[in-house]
């Protein structure tokens, strides 16, 4: 592609010069996705894409539509969600405008896709359940290899997030396996790296450290074959944070060094504070307070900066954990950052974030005595869940409401 593109820089200016030129960058997105997904190549490709659409005269909406959704997944992953919205909604707009059911699959998934990332979870939820119903198995495949992504699959996968972000772990389960079900009946290596790197990355969040290990090395043998540089960074840092839950802490401090490095290198921002909390547990669990805080610090920060809020609560509540840990064990300064995790998790209705900073507030305020408190705090919220009960989060919160009992 980029050998092609090279030999339009001796051609005449002219119409047909530019939508010769249009299908390259067009095209040229989909490998770019797969090698180095983030990369300021693929903000240029779908940037120039639209510049050669207008100056065609915006006759070939398709066109325009593929440059929109390569705009749209390039920004967000490089972590800016709020340009990469705006042009979610053009994407939107121009689906709707084609009546095209596949393309308008597409959409709803790259909206869905954005709102996750802005903590809008029933926005999020309702867009990427309209992609799954519009989604038929009997599609073209040549249209996953065209976006780059099957859309059935995707729109499971960022479901399936949202689902327990929401507070359905086994619905959220259920979502991912689909996921990776799809991808797998399609045939296509990126979709089942992605599929798979988000199944591993569920496991992690519902606390199943065997799976999240088993699922995160089928991923890193799929994409250390395919070459699929941006998934397999996913994977060495999934399998680093089950190797620390696992006892091996060193090597998967090591690991979540290591992926967290090739995920920036290749451009990418967006998952960086579930990254860094990540690093941060596993500097908590080994008792390191100080080097987990200069995470949560450096997490926050890229919250700030950038408007990725989805993993914001959690780091609030980490950050209160690790207070606890210091020599000094600041329990006013901790209860603080409880009470931001529970008012952040709370706005964004994510009944998950606020299980866990509930838990860790209720279990501060009973170590203080104040027992009666806790159980107020903490009751309400575990009796509003009706699945995942085997959970990891569920389970240390219904031990502590026995104790407490």
């Amino acid at each position: 592609m980029n050998r092609g593109l090279k030999l339009f820089e001796d051609l005449p200016e002219s119409s047909q010069r530019d939508e010769k030129e249009l299908a390259f960058q067009v095209a040229l997105l989909t490998p770019l996705f797969a090698d180095r997904f983030g990369s300021a190549d693929g903000e240029r490709a779908a940037g120039r894409a639209l510049e050669l659409f207008r100056r065609a005269g915006g006759a070939d909406q398709r066109s325009l539509f593929r440059a929109l959704y390569g705009l749209t997944m390039t920004y967000s992953v490089r972590g800016k969600i709020r340009i990469g919205r705006e042009v979610a909604e053009q994407l939107l707009a121009v689906g709707k405008r084609l009546r095209d059911p596949e393309l308008l699959g597409y959409a709803h998934h790259a909206t869905g896709n954005n709102l996750l990332w802005f903590g809008e979870l029933g926005a999020a939820r309702m867009h990427l359940e309209e992609g799954v119903a519009l989604y038929r198995p009997e599609w073209s495949r040549a249209l996953a290899f065209r976006f780059g992504f099957n859309c059935g699959s995707n729109c499971h996968f960022f479901l399936g997030r949202v689902l327990w972000h929401l507070g359905y772990p086994d619905l959220a389960l259920t979502s991912a396996e689909q996921a990776v079900a799809i991808a797998e009946s399609v045939s296509h290596p990126v979709s089942l790296a992605g599929a798979l790197s988000w199944s591993a990355a569920l496991h992690q969040l519902r606390g199943n450290v065997e799976l999240a290990r088993e699922v995160a090395e089928t991923d890193l043998t799929l994409t250390t074959e395919e070459v699929i540089r941006f998934f397999h960074s996913h994977a060495v840092i999934l399998r680093g944070w089950a190797l620390v839950e696992q006892g091996q802490c060193e090597e998967g401090i090591a690991q979540l060094l290591e992926g967290l490095a090739a995920y920036r290198a290749l451009g990418a921002e967006l998952e960086c504070s579930h990254w860094l909390a990540l690093l941060a547990e596993a500097y908590r669990d080994t008792g390191r307070p100080a080097e987990g805080l200069r995470l949560i610090a450096e997490a926050l920060d890229h919250v700030a900066q950038t408007g990725v809020v989805y993993y914001e609560a959690e780091l609030h509540r980490l950050e209160g954990e690790l207070r606890l840990q210091l020599d000094t064990g600041d329990e006013q300064r901790a209860e603080t950052s409880f009470r931001h995790a529970l008012e952040i998790a709370r706005k964004q209705q994510a009944k998950s974030w606020e299980l866990r900073a509930s838990t860790s507030l209720a279990r501060l305020r009973a170590g203080q005595g104040r027992r009666g408190e806790a159980r107020e705090l903490l009751a309400p919220v575990y009796g509003w869940f009706t699945e995942g009960f085997d959970t990891a989060d569920l389970k240390d919160a219904k031990r502590l409401l026995d104790e407490l009992a």
